[in-house]
């Protein structure tokens, strides 16, 4: 690797951390839905790990950002239990789908999704469906079961921690209020993060480690700043933050990618 190649690697991990770190610590948006595109287009990693590398990025930063929510009383683990344990058990299984997948169909796939749920917290900031907390016990249960099938998947499936769908579920299916759903949400990211990230390694060998180090540390930092700005900030202006950030990234990632085919 030459000395331009490895400042370019810097620059681009640099602004993938700074992006994917504000986009989990306002949005609790998985850094692989930033991370990986932008290494794979500016940096010529292959996809898979690309988004292997997305995924490492979301432990800590996810990790750190839920404990910041929790200092807060914005983290809800009691009824996350049962949609931790769904989404752990679909990681694996999209995981593996993935890899037999083109790389930008991967790529462009991710970046839709994040644009429709985008808008959608644009559109309604801070609408909540209903109260999960006042629903019977089975209902609870059988809802958390269906959302944590399609987010668990959806995570290994698209390279994303989980972020962007855990949020729309929460949200929309379950009934939190915005500041708990990104709490919950990170919480949940750190082990689907974890359990993504170790799949993808195994299966699609080690990645660039330089870009590795840096995009954990940058967007380490990054989640940390967003986290505490996050939650002394009102329901319906984090609501259009994190829309805000979901739109931008998917098309500024989804432009760039139509621009070099």
């Amino acid at each position: 690797m030459t000395v331009n190649e490895l400042i370019i690697d810097l620059i681009v991990c640099f602004l993938a951390g700074a992006g994917a770190g504000l986009g989990t610590g306002f949005a609790g948006m998985s850094a692989a839905a930033i991370v990986g595109p932008l290494l794979l287009t500016f940096c010529g990693v292959p996809a898979y790990q690309a988004i292997g590398i997305g995924l490492a990025s979301d432990v800590l930063a996810s990790a750190v950002s839920a404990y910041t929510y929790k200092k807060h009383g914005n983290l809800d683990v009691k009824n996350a239990l049962i949609l931790l344990a769904c989404v752990l058990t679909m990681t694996v299984a999209g995981s593996f789908v993935a890899s037999l997948l083109p790389d930008r169909a991967m790529g462009n796939m991710s970046q839709i999704g994040l644009l429709v749920i985008g808008i959608k917290f644009l559109v309604k900031p801070g609408r909540k469906v209903g109260k999960f907390e006042e629903e019977s016990k089975t209902k609870r249960i059988v809802k958390s079961i269906i959302g944590g099938v399609i987010v668990g998947f959806i995570c290994g499936f698209v390279g994303a921690g989980g972020g962007m769908m855990l949020l729309f579920v929460l949200t929309s299916f379950l009934g939190y209020e915005i500041h708990m759903a990104v709490g919950t949400s990170v919480f949940i990211m750190a082990f689907t993060a974890f359990i993504g990230g170790a799949s993808h390694i195994y299966i699609g060998g080690v990645p660039n480690v330089f870009c590795l180090v840096c995009c954990v540390v940058f967007t380490l930092i990054w989640a940390r700043i967003a986290a505490v700005i996050a939650n002394k900030a009102p329901e319906k202006t984090l609501s259009r933050i994190a829309g805000v950030i979901m739109v931008v990234t998917s098309v500024v990632v989804l432009g760039f990618n139509f621009m070099i085919k």
